[in-house]
């Protein structure tokens, strides 16, 4: 339920900042599909924090991208498809369900615009488990 107000306050906060028609770049969804952890590390800003499970900690881009690329190899993507996004120009976020063999989850990010480049800042991968909301 904690977990549940945290995502909840975040997700106001953001888009309580004013919503943008910006689109989050194609190349991270396509990246998640692919299960390609060197694609998607290329739009990690140099630090990122990374929530994935059970482990949060702030890491450098590829200290994230070999954690991603061994969670990619554990858990294979079948698909990934982003079902909300928002957020204004300079920094925006999306929500995700990645579908693997036998589980989903969720999927949350936060881009933030460095050098006119859209980069992930924030990184969070839960278990998707509908009986916890």
């Amino acid at each position: 339920m904690l977990r549940l107000k945290a995502i909840l306050i975040f997700l106001l906060v953001v888009y309580s900042t004013g919503y943008s028609q910006e689109k989050v770049p194609e190349g991270i969804a396509l990246a998640f599909k692919a299960g390609n952890s060197a694609e998607l590390s290329k739009f990690f800003n140099e630090q990122i924090e990374l929530v994935l499970l059970d482990k949060e900690d702030l890491y450098s881009s590829k200290q994230a991208e070999q954690i991603m690329k061994q969670f990619f190899t554990e858990h294979r993507p079948t698909s990934f498809r982003i079902i909300f996004e928002g957020g204004k120009e300079t920094s925006r976020y999306a929500i995700g369900t990645l579908t693997t063999g036998t589980d989903e989850y969720r999927i949350y990010f936060l881009i933030k615009n460095e050098n006119a480049k859209p980069l992930i800042h924030q990184l969070r991968i839960e278990e998707e488990d509908d009986q916890k909301l």
